[in-house]
Order: C-alpha cells, then structure tokens, then sequence
C-alpha cells in the first residue's frame, strides 16, 4: 500500500492508532475505545491539576474565590 501524502504528515503515535483503526471494528468496540482514551486523558488532567495544587498550596477558600472571579473583558457590541 503506497502511503498517502499529507502537508502535515502524521507522527508515529497518529500512525501506531491508524492502524488499530485498520481492522474492522463493531461500533462498541470503538465506543469502549474511546471511553478508555478520554478515561486516561482525564485522569492525567486531573493529576496535573492536582500537582498544580499542591505546588501553590492552594486551600479549598481560595479555588472557591478562583471560581467566582470574573476577570472577562465586558462584551461591548458597539466597537
């Protein structure tokens, strides 16, 4: 099989998941797929956040406060 030009080629982890892709797979087998990416993805973002945490010494009052700043730019339709 003669591979495929791209403008941005694909890296080798992108390669490695096109071909579990290759074969035939029934819907929830992609489905179960899927769940263990964002499973693992999510349990990576959360140990990233904890280590963010804990490197800040962050209290629960303060993430609190952190969640009820608002610091956006006002919306302004007429600029």
């Amino acid at each position: 099989m003669k591979p495929i030009d791209l403008e941005m080629p694909l890296n080798r982890h992108q390669l490695e998941i096109l071909k579990l892709f290759s074969r035939d797979l029934d819907d929830q087998d992609l489905i179960a797929i899927k769940r263990l990416i964002v499973k693992y993805l999510g349990e990576k973002i959360t140990k990233m956040a904890d280590e963010v945490w804990e490197e800040k010494n962050w209290t629960n009052e303060e993430m609190r406060k952190l969640l009820n700043t608002h610091e956006r730019t006002p919306y302004n339709p007429k600029n």
